[in-house]
């Protein structure tokens, strides 16, 4: 049976848990949250495993969306390898939390994010696609993440980003970040200058990609950055 989540803080949040069930993956049965969300119109889930209310800091990550890379196995991105290495981290400490947010392309959709596509087999980065598509380079909305984590009973994070930014705009939307550990997955000739915009435009912390005065490699991006 459904119930209302108060989002607190963050009134404008308007977030509703469905319902919850087993799912089996083949690192371990996660316990699997529907949410809904009325400001979107889109369903948010929530994957958890052990006991992550007992006030301890839990090991996390905040997923966007990415069809192509998460489904389709596109290897534009690293979404999908990150995805999968943080269900395995998760599931060999035996506790943590991913929130899948259902944000494509860093919330511009998946048809824009198609589009997108096209402007970058042209030569445009990931950036400056979204930003010739007419929008801002990030249009996510972290501030989801607060009625999912207190429906959890989750107080901290151990959050798996390569991205600073995500972590101040956690703590800026009063989501506590005790500990940033990097998710390093799946660099390879197709993403190498995705990752390489993603280091220099976007501030991530990627070793050996985007190092300053670095020419972006002329393969196809990818206009999704989960991070």
């Amino acid at each position: 049976m459904s119930s209302p989540i108060e989002p607190g803080a963050v009134p404008e949040e308007k977030l509703e848990f469905v319902s919850s069930c087993k799912l089996p993956t083949p690192w371990a049965t996660f316990e699997l949250h529907a949410f809904y969300d009325e400001v979107a119109d889109k369903e948010h889930l929530a994957l958890a495993l052990g006991d992550v209310g007992n006030g301890e800091p839990v090991l996390g990550r905040v997923h966007s969306e990415c069809l192509t890379g998460d489904g389709l196995f596109s290897q534009r991105c690293d979404c999908g390898a990150q995805l999968e290495a943080a269900l395995k981290k998760i599931a060999k400490e035996g506790r943590g939390v991913l929130f899948y947010l259902r944000q494509e392309g860093r919330g511009i959709g998946l048809l824009n994010k198609i589009r997108a596509y096209h402007l970058q087999d042209q030569g445009a980065d990931t950036v400056e696609a979204n930003e010739r598509l007419g929008f801002p380079a990030d249009m996510r909305r972290y501030t989801i993440v607060l009625p999912m984590l207190a429906h959890l009973k989750i107080t901290s994070l151990r959050l798996m980003t390569n991205n600073p930014r995500k972590v101040k705009a956690l703590e800026d939307n009063g989501i506590p970040v005790a500990e940033r550990i990097p998710l390093i997955a799946n660099h390879n000739p197709f993403n190498i200058g995705y990752l390489g915009t993603k280091a220099r435009k976007l501030g991530h912390l990627l070793p050996g990609v985007g190092k300053a005065g670095e020419a972006p490699a002329k393969v196809p991006l990818d206009a999704h950055d989960n991070e």
